[in-house]
C-alpha cells in the first residue's frame, strides 16, 4: 500500500515530511517555478555555493512551520485555535514566496510590485487555486493569503510574519550553510522551544518566552552579519544594479512586459536579457564583467540627510545616474548609485513571557537586562549599509559630490534635470 505522505531529503533540516495535500500544492507549476529561482539572486557570483532556491526554502520554512506547531500542540498552547488557522499557517509557510521575482529582491528595488501582493494574487489562479479549494474550501485562499501578508487575526500568523518568524530562521540558516559562511549560525532548536502563545491587549500571540532571548538575539546578529558580509557586499550589489537597470531598460523598449518578468525564472529572464539588451549590462553580468567601486562609505560616513529617492526612485535615480556620467565624461549605464535600505533589519516587535509568567513586550528599546541588541540597532545597521558608486570606467573628479547631491530634495533634483543645470556643481 502507497503511504499517504512523500520525505524529501534537505541538506538543512534532513527528512521533511510532506503529507499527501501538501505534496499535491508542491506539484503545482506555480510552486515547481520556484525551483529555478535562486534565493540570493547574483550572490553566486561572490559565494559559488549559493545556488539554493526558494523551493528548498519554501520546503524548509514548511517544515519549521510543522516543528513549531508540534511543539506548541504538545504543550496544550493551540488550545482554542481552529483546525482551519492550523492548515492555513502550513499552507502559508509552503506558499508564502510563490510571487517571488528572479533574482532575489533586485526588481522590487526596480519598481516592479512586492512580490507578496503576487502571490496572493496567485493563491485562487490555476492548479494551485484548484488544489487549495480542495485542501480547504472555498475561500481558503483568502486566509492563507492574509497570513502570507501579515494581516491574519490569527494567532499563528506570527509564525510567518513577524519578528521572530519562521522564514527568517530558515533563510538565515540556509543562506549561510550554502555561502559556506559562519555568520548566519542561530540556535534553532532553542528558538523553536522558547515559542510561545501569549494573551496581550486582549489577543492571543506569537511570543518568546524568557528563556529564548539570547537565542532571538543570535537571530538577529545573524541576521546583520548577513547583510555586512552577503547580502550587501560590494560585488552582490555591483551586479543586482547592473541587472536592475537593464531589465528596466528592456521592459521600457517593450522587449519584455512586467507579466514576463514576474513568472519568469533566473534563466528564462537571463536569456531574454541576453537576446535584446539595450544596456548591454545583462550580458555583461552574465559574463562576470561587472562595473568596479569608485566611491564606497559607510552610512556612519556618509551625509545624515540622504534623500529616500535615492533608493526609493528607481526612474529618478536613473536618469540622475546617467546624467552624472555624462559630467564625468563616461558612457550611459557606466555610473550606477546604491544606498540600499533596510530600516527593519533588526527590528524587534514581539511578546515576552518571563520566568514568573508575566507577559511583557520586546520592542526597539530592548528590556533591560534582557535583550540588548536593538537598542544599538541603529548603529549596527550604519555599520553594514554602504553608500556606493560603481563604475565601468575611470571617472573624472567629482564622484565626492554625489554624496551632497544625494542630499538634495526631489523638487530640486528634477527642476535641475528639466532646465538642463549640472547635477555636479
Amino acid at each position: 500500500m502507497k503511504p499517504d505522505f512523500d520525505v524529501i531529503r534537505d541538506p538543512l533540516w534532513d527528512n521533511i515530511r510532506l503529507d499527501r495535500p501538501f505534496a499535491a500544492l508542491v506539484d503545482t507549476p506555480t510552486v515547481q517555478r520556484l525551483r529555478y529561482v535562486r534565493q540570493l539572486g547574483h550572490a553566486f557570483l561572490v559565494y559559488p555555493g549559493a545556488t539554493h532556491s526558494r523551493f528548498e526554502h519554501a520546503l524548509g520554512t514548511f517544515h519549521l512551520c510543522h516543528t513549531a506547531l508540534t511543539a506548541l500542540d504538545e504543550r496544550e498552547e493551540l488550545e482554542g485555535i481552529s483546525d482551519e488557522d492550523r492548515l492555513a499557517v502550513r499552507v502559508a509557510a509552503l506558499l508564502h514566496d510563490i510571487g517571488h521575482y528572479p533574482f532575489s529582491h533586485a526588481l522590487e528595488e526596480a519598481g516592479f510590485p512586492h512580490h507578496e501582493g503576487l502571490g496572493v494574487r496567485r493563491l485562487d489562479e490555476d492548479a494551485l487555486g484548484k488544489a487549495l479549494t480542495a485542501m480547504g474550501g472555498r475561500g481558503f485562499h483568502k486566509k492563507v493569503g492574509a497570513m502570507v501578508q501579515g494581516k491574519s487575526p490569527s494567532p499563528l500568523g506570527g509564525l510567518i510574519s513577524g519578528s521572530l518568524d519562521l522564514d527568517k530562521i530558515d533563510y538565515l540558516s540556509r543562506d549561510a550553510r550554502n555561502c559556506g559562511v559562519p555568520y548566519g549560525t542561530v540556535d534553532v532548536n532553542r528558538l523553536l522551544a522558547a515559542l510561545t502563545i501569549v494573551e496581550l491587549d486582549g489577543k492571543r500571540l506569537v511570543g518568546v518566552h524568557e528563556k529564548g532571548v539570547s537565542a532571538l538575539e543570535s537571530l538577529l546578529f545573524a541576521k546583520y552579519q548577513m547583510y555586512r558580509n552577503v547580502y550587501w557586499h560590494h560585488a552582490v550589489r555591483s551586479a543586482t544594479c547592473m541587472f536592475k537597470r537593464a531589465v528596466r531598460a528592456a521592459v521600457a523598449k517593450g522587449e519584455l512586459t512586467p507579466s514576463d518578468v514576474a513568472i519568469g525564472t533566473d534563466a528564462t529572464l537571463s536569456v531574454a536579457l541576453m537576446e535584446d539588451d539595450p544596456t548591454g549590462l545583462g550580458r555583461a553580468v552574465q559574463e562576470r564583467r561587472l562595473h568596479k567601486r569608485a566611491l564606497d562609505i559607510s552610512a556612519m560616513e556618509a551625509p545624515a540627510d540622504c534623500q529616500p529617492w535615492v533608493h526609493e526612485s528607481a526612474q529618478l535615480l536613473e536618469r540622475v545616474e546617467d546624467q552624472v556620467a555624462r559630467e564625468l565624461g563616461l558612457a550611459p549605464h557606466a555610473l550606477l548609485i546604491d544606498y540600499p535600505s533596510r530600516d527593519s533589519m533588526l527590528s524587534v516587535d514581539l511578546p515576552l513571557r518571563t520566568r514568573s509568567g508575566k507577559i511583557e513586550r520586546l520592542t526597539d528599546t530592548g528590556r533591560a537586562g534582557t535583550l540588548g541588541l536593538p537598542r544599538v540597532a541603529d548603529e549596527l545597521y550604519r555599520t553594514a549599509r554602504r553608500f556606493r558608486v560603481f563604475t565601468a570606467g575611470r571617472a573624472g573628479k567629482g564622484l565626492d559630490r554625489i554624496l551632497h547631491l544625494a542630499t538634495l530634495p526631489v523638487a530640486e533634483i528634477e527642476e535641475r534635470l528639466r532646465a538642463g543645470k549640472p547635477l555636479l556643481k
